[in-house]
């Protein structure tokens, strides 16, 4: 089965990297140059997955998404925002327009690609959710909240996006690696143990038993 991806972007080089780098991981790819465009092209192809940028001319991307998530023909698209935009607002706009993920630029060709096939195998286990539940633990991706016990939990943001990493395939181990490109991708790591300062920090917060160490490996939360 070959993937449709519709990339939306107002920049034409964006739009070329961002293709050149998808269809050498064998998908099939469709271009929009903002909202509107990308709205009717999504309603001919009903691509598997949008990757869309926020600012745009006629319709940015916020709105754009909207009214995807209203199209009873594209309401099972996986879309995610792909932006240069990187405050909290910006991405729980992004959440409580419908958006399944947002990824900050610049970003990797390879971790792009990471991402993008870890969104599909989302979408093929039915796995759409934007809240994790795990006994008296809530996450919800959509608001950028965690309740421990009926408490609100505050979580800087690259805590948040650990823990939800984390907590979305409980008892899996992610190796160092792997949580180095999902959760900070192409942005600046102050030093070597940087995933182990966040972890001791979410253990503080959360509780120490639910976060194990895999020596020489990586981590993994323990439900």
């Amino acid at each position: 089965m070959v993937y449709k991806i519709l990339l939306v972007d107002d920049e034409p080089d964006i739009l070329e990297i961002l293709s050149y780098s998808l269809e050498s991981g064998g998908f099939k790819i469709y271009k929009a140059n903002n909202g509107l465009e990308a709205i009717e092209i999504a309603e001919k192809i009903i691509p598997d997955l949008i990757i869309m940028d926020v600012m745009m001319p006629k319709m940015n991307g916020i709105e754009a998404c909207d009214r995807i998530r209203k199209s009873n023909n594209l309401k099972d698209v996986i879309i995610t925002f792909l932006s240069a935009r990187s405050e909290d607002f910006s991405k729980i706009a992004g959440f409580e327009a419908g958006a399944d993920d947002y990824i900050t630029k610049p970003i990797k060709p390879k971790v792009l690609l990471s991402k993008v096939k870890a969104l599909l195998r989302r979408k093929n286990s039915g796995d759409n959710q934007t809240i994790i539940q795990i006994n008296d633990l809530i996450i919800d991706r959509s608001k950028y909240t965690v309740k421990l016990k009926g408490i609100d939990i505050f979580l800087p943001r690259k805590e948040f996006e650990l823990l939800y990493l984390l907590t979305s395939s409980p008892n899996t181990v992610f190796t160092r690696g792997k949580i180095l490109d999902i959760v900070w991708g192409n942005d600046v790591i102050v030093g070597d143990r940087t995933i182990d300062v966040h972890i001791r920090k979410l253990r503080e917060k959360i509780g120490d038993s639910s976060f194990k160490t895999i020596k020489g490996v990586g981590y993994k939360f323990v439900s």
